[in-house]
């Protein structure tokens, strides 16, 4: 990229699109920062397209340390979206959910550990239309575990409807209120207005819910989004046991604004508020309830579910087993570098 016009048509619409942020007194500095940086020559020698996308990004973020703003760039021309940020094209919107689908929605890992624990390694929160049975042949798998461990260490988020789903299986049928989302909207006069949308859990659910059973999720620095609102939610509701490192901190939700075939934003238009608490975790982090590293997280949620499905067992030949086997993970974790 080496056309200076160019160049000025992606920070002039980026400027525009910061309009739609979620936290208007915050936009207005970036778009300050980013227009006296134009008017000292700043970014005249920024001859590459993808530096001149990490620069901008990097910018934005300083000031507001908003982790969801980000300015990209593609080779490949970006399809049309719709508000969602999904592809308007059939066959862009089917190559996105094959692409999905080679990852398996997500759902990267459904095991049974020793001990009778079950574990999930859930590598992103995909749409539930497409993700279709995966949750429910997952939940089913695991459903005659004496504890669960959910592994969000290497998940960045997706849709906070697939976070609604999978949670209905770890509460009855009494609807539960997980969180909120503030929107901000330009109505047909062209005024911004908040619009709140509430996230509960379903009153149905195919398969085997998860009842009066402990649950464990564990976390890392790069838990992100939708992610992080999964154990905020299970965390506030005392659903959950939080282990690993501080989440990453990104609570604003947005949408991907193309600017032509080759630029794009994702905007915050949104903001994430607990019902609980009346926060979220925005530039904080979800804080574990047992700090260890992300390296350490799955062994010590492995031992603290197993003794504590112990403690409530009585038939002999699984007492034995649990002993075994907390035995064995007390030595992995004495043999792990810190």
């Amino acid at each position: 990229m080496s056309n200076g016009a160019t160049r000025s048509e992606v920070i002039k619409a980026v400027m525009k699109t910061l309009d739609d942020y979620i936290f208007p007194e915050v936009a207005q500095k970036v778009q300050a920062d980013i227009r006296t940086r134009a008017a000292y020559r700043e970014y005249d020698t920024i001859t590459s397209a993808t530096k001149l996308a990490q620069t901008l990004t990097s910018q934005i973020q300083a000031i507001s340390n908003d982790k969801h703003l980000n300015v990209f760039y593609s080779q490949e021309p970006f399809p049309a979206t719709d508000d969602r940020g999904l592809p308007t094209a059939p066959e862009a919107r089917e190559k996105l959910r094959q692409s999905f689908a080679w990852n398996n929605f997500g759902f990267q890992k459904v095991e049974r550990l020793d001990g009778n624990i079950g574990y999930l390694d859930l590598r992103s929160f995909w749409l539930p239309e497409d993700a279709g049975d995966t949750p429910m042949f997952a939940m089913n798998f695991l459903s005659n575990t004496n504890a669960l461990i959910i592994d969000l260490r290497q998940n960045s988020g997706g849709s906070p409807d697939m976070v609604a789903l999978l949670s209905t299986y770890l509460f009855d049928h009494k609807p539960v209120h997980l969180n909120d989302l503030y929107w901000r909207e330009k109505d047909a006069s062209g005024t911004y207005r908040e619009r709140i949308e509430q996230h509960w859990t379903l009153p149905y659910v195919p398969g085997q819910r998860y009842l009066n059973k402990d649950v464990y999720v564990l976390t890392s620095k790069t838990t992100f989004s939708a992610a992080e609102e999964f154990t905020n939610n299970l965390k506030q509701l005392k659903r959950a046991t939080i282990i690993g490192e501080t989440t990453g901190g990104g609570a604003n939700p947005g949408r991907f604004q193309t600017f032509n075939d080759h630029f794009g934003m994702f905007i915050a238009t949104g903001r994430a508020v607990n019902p609980i608490t009346q926060t979220n975790w925005e530039g904080t982090g979800v804080q574990p309830d047992v700090k260890v590293s992300a390296k350490l997280a799955l062994k010590t949620a492995h031992l603290s579910a197993m003794r504590k499905v112990l403690a409530k067992t009585t038939e002999q030949e699984f007492v034995d087993e649990l002993k075994k086997a907390i035995k064995n993970v007390e030595k992995e974790l004495t043999k792990s570098p810190q």
